[in-house]
C-alpha cells in the first residue's frame, strides 16, 4: 500500500545557482524512476542556516510531496547520501490527503 510523504531536501548549490533547476530535475526524475508518484515539488528558495554547519552557511530548500511505499523511503534515503548536491534531507509521513465536500452557504436573512 502506498502512503503519501514529504520529503524536505537541502541542496548544496553554492556558486552553482543557475544550475538549481536541473538539480531539481534530476532528483524529481530520481524518486519517479524508484516507483515515487510526485504529487508537488515547491522549490523554496536560498535559506541561511541558523549556525554555520562545516564548509554551508546556507543552503536551497526544496520539499516534494508524494506517494510511494514505505521501503522505497530506506532506498531513497540511502541513494541520496550519496548525491554531493544533497546536504540534508528529511521524510515525513503525511495523512492521507481527504477530498471534503464543498461547505454550502447559507442564506442571509
Amino acid at each position: 500500500m502506498k502512503n503519501r510523504y514529504e520529503a524536505l531536501l537541502v541542496l548544496d548549490t553554492q556558486g552553482r545557482d543557475d544550475t538549481l533547476k536541473e538539480v531539481v530535475d534530476r532528483l524529481e526524475a530520481e524518486f519517479q524512476k524508484e516507483g515515487a508518484e510526485i504529487e508537488q515539488v515547491q522549490k523554496m528558495d536560498r535559506r541561511p542556516f541558523s549556525y554555520v554547519a562545516g564548509k554551508l552557511d546556507a543552503g536551497h530548500y526544496v520539499n516534494f510531496v508524494f506517494h510511494a511505499e514505505p521501503q522505497l523511503i530506506t532506498k531513497l534515503r540511502s541513494k541520496f547520501k550519496l548525491d554531493p548536491e544533497v546536504y540534508r534531507q528529511h521524510y515525513q509521513r503525511l495523512r492521507p490527503k481527504v477530498e471534503r465536500p464543498a461547505k454550502k452557504l447559507t442564506e442571509a436573512n
